[in-house]
């Protein structure tokens, strides 16, 4: 689907292709001061700041990230094991720290969320209560070109139930000569597979193509199926509004390092529809998901916490938990309606200035209409995977950090906290010029 020229219009009013534009935006923009809370990285060769535009990889630090951890240092130095009660925040309870905050940015109840663990390891916990292969319903619906490591968890569960992955996996494609998925065709899919689907694993916005997803129309097409819907918002959550609950998915797990800002490694998150709270018939449990009135008291039976929090395992580690403190209080403050709305706009200011400067040496394979995708534009290079690697390494060399997606896309990603328009502009203008040079 195209954007139409009004919905272009109304993004980019009085729209032209000069540094001024870009300028002007940036002045007008009421979410530019959050730009001053992000440490930008520098060349180390000139000193400058780096033209970051890879927030969908690895998201930007927050100045206040460090105060956090420092905080959660000095108190193990100080208290030592009291801290777990007497900390500034108690290390018994840290966990409840993020509830207000993802409960916003998912949409969900706040006993729907918590913090624990990394995606793939949240994946493989959520499978092993939702994934529930009987006699011939034992199907798993992916997209096809998923996430490896959301395919490699499939496989193993897969493995773990002794099924045959050539029968079992179900991988869908796009149509032939396209790039994404149409909903109409996901909706199709599931309605043929019928009885014989156990489970949707769907990705909020697809890693390299950029398209995200009706995830509402995901849902009901699969329940309408008896099937269970679980969600990788790992490319969604801070990139998108989410209403997780409303949408009645069944589950979801998403990291915490890409749009979160949270740092490399940082601690995953997870949703439970609460309708599963009490019927879930298997999880793979451990003490921290233990009911808190009794955790202490080392029972031999286990005994659920209330929500998702009773699918945690381990007590959350600290120091790798407390940056998202501090990027949670900017999100709060920011607010995802505004961060959208000027997200759209960044995006169809990229997509725009390539069309107009670039014209047909630059393909976009993520979806023109701004609704069905989140920040990042995943670029193809006229000339072959050759030529556009060298196109991407030469902007490396002039300071603009994107990525490389094998075989042949260069994904950007200009996020609304801390990205500019003239950085989109700067990314054109660098690419106008790797593009002569590199024939």
């Amino acid at each position: 689907m195209n954007a139409s020229p009004r919905v272009e219009n109304e993004l980019l009013p009085q729209f032209s292709t000069g540094r001024e534009f870009a300028q002007d935006c940036d002045a007008a923009d009421i979410l530019a001061p959050y730009r001053k809370q992000f440490e930008i990285p520098r060349s180390q060769a000139t000193g400058r700041e780096l033209n970051y535009l890879c927030g969908h990889s690895l998201g930007l630090a927050p100045r206040a990230a460090l105060d956090r951890v420092s905080e959660e240092l000095s108190d193990w130095a100080q208290l030592g094991v009291a801290g777990h009660h007497t900390a500034a925040r108690p290390w018994i309870d840290y966990a409840q720290n993020f509830t207000k905050g993802l409960q916003l940015l998912t949409g969900a109840l706040p006993t729907e969320v918590v913090v624990m663990n990394s995606l793939t390891i949240n994946l493989h916990l959520m499978m092993a209560s939702f994934y529930r292969p009987v006699g011939m319903r034992d199907k798993v619906l992916i997209e096809a070109g998923a996430f490896s490591s959301d395919r490699h968890a499939v496989l193993g569960q897969l493995a773990w139930h002794k099924l045959d992955p050539h029968y079992t996996l179900v991988e869908m494609a796009p149509r032939a000569g396209e790039e994404t998925l149409r909903i109409e065709d996901v909706e199709a899919r599931i309605t043929e597979l019928g009885n014989e689907l156990a489970l949707v694993l769907w990705p909020g916005v697809q890693f390299r193509t950029g398209q995200a997803f009706d995830c509402a129309r995901i849902t009901r097409a699969a329940h309408a199926q008896g099937a269970l819907v679980g969600f990788d918002m790992a490319h969604a959550i801070g990139n998108l509004p989410l209403a997780l609950h409303a949408w009645d998915v069944d589950f979801a797990v998403w990291c915490s390092y890409k749009y979160l800002n949270a740092g490399p490694g940082a601690i995953g998150g997870c949703f439970v529809h609460e309708k599963h709270f009490a019927s879930v018939p298997s999880r793979l449990s451990g003490w921290w998901g233990h009911d808190p009135q009794t955790r202490f008291q080392m029972l031999p039976e286990f005994r659920p916490a209330t929500g998702a929090a009773g699918w945690a395992v381990s007590n959350p580690p600290i120091f790798s938990a407390a940056p998202l403190l501090a990027s949670l209080e900017i999100f709060r403050n920011a607010g995802m309606d505004d961060l959208r709305a000027k997200s759209m706009r960044l995006t169809a200011y990229a997509e725009r200035l390539l069309a107009r400067r670039c014209g047909a040496q630059i393909h976009v394979i993520t979806p023109a209409a701004p609704e069905e995708r989140g920040a990042q534009l995943s670029l193809r290079i006229a000339g072959g995977p050759r030529r556009g690697r060298r196109i991407f390494d030469a902007l490396g060399d002039k300071g603009i950090v994107c990525d490389w997606s094998e075989p042949d896309v260069i994904r950007v990603a200009p996020v609304p906290l801390y990205n500019r328009f003239v950085d989109v502009f700067g990314l054109v203008d660098e690419l106008v010029e790797a593009m002569k040079e590199i024939p």
